[in-house]
């Protein structure tokens, strides 16, 4: 099809996942014996935030994309073999021709913090059929997780 740029969801997470690494080993390197409970605390939620910022600029790149996050469903977050969380995610395509999806999806603990967000691709969904994709955490987030559709594209 022409002008159909296919994402896919390997190369987003796999993104994500080195953005998130290199900013935690930056958070880990600057802390000192001078830190304190609450200082840590404001150096991890701005940790998580340019993780956020960068799942989102991957959406950003994406051209003649249309918002889609009504068309986008989450399941229930599980815990892999591994320790990580994963959540299904199901898009549904209400156009007339086969369309991709791109959503970031943000992972929450009990209280509402941020604590990891990625990018999943569900890849040429069929004209009025639903695709589903998997996206799972980039690190083990242990205790109660909330999953939500932050931001979802359909190209």
């Amino acid at each position: 099809m022409p002008g159909h740029r296919t994402r896919h969801r390997t190369r987003w997470t796999t993104t994500t996942l080195l953005a998130t690494t290199a900013v935690a080993a930056a958070l880990l390197t600057a802390c000192s014996e001078e830190d304190t409970p609450s200082s840590v605390a404001s150096k991890a939620a701005s940790a998580f935030a340019s993780a956020t910022a960068e799942a989102g600029s991957k959406l950003d790149d994406i051209k003649g994309g249309v918002d889609a996050r009504s068309a986008v469903r989450l399941g229930d977050p599980t815990t892999d073999a591994d320790g990580r969380t994963t959540v299904e995610v199901t898009a549904r395509n209400t156009t007339d021709s086969t369309r991709s999806f791109a959503t970031q999806v943000d992972f929450r603990d009990e209280d509402g913090n941020l604590l990891d967000a990625v990018v999943v691709t569900v890849a040429d969904v069929a004209a009025g059929e639903s695709g589903t994709g998997t996206a799972r955490s980039t690190r083990d987030l242990g205790g109660e997780i909330r999953a939500e559709v932050a931001r979802a594209v359909r190209y």
